[in-house]
């Protein structure tokens, strides 16, 4: 589901909300998700599920599979999403 169908769906939940409330809402949420990963912590959604970090260590002999030139891959991290037990239910229903 894209963002605009989104907002779209929360203004039709929410008669009260106008789209800009809607758009501030959604913003407001990302943010909040953007801030706690970008602080090294975890978020977590009881019955929807949990974001969170991974580190990936660096490679120094990985290849381009193109050409097969050996490169060096840095340390990063990686946003993971667990989903809770609930949602996992209501999908494999």
């Amino acid at each position: 589901m894209s963002k605009p169908k989104l907002i779209e769906r929360l203004k039709n939940k929410r008669p009260e909300l106008t789209k800009a409330d809607s758009e501030e809402v959604i913003k407001v949420f990302s943010e909040c998700i953007e801030k706690a990963l970008v602080e090294g912590k975890g978020l977590e959604l009881r019955g929807f599920g949990t974001f969170f970090l991974k580190r990936i260590k660096e490679k120094y002999s990985a290849r381009n599979p193109k050409t097969g030139e050996l490169i060096y891959i840095p340390e990063k991290n990686k946003i993971r999403f667990k989903a809770s037990k609930k949602l996992k239910e209501i999908l494999n229903k």
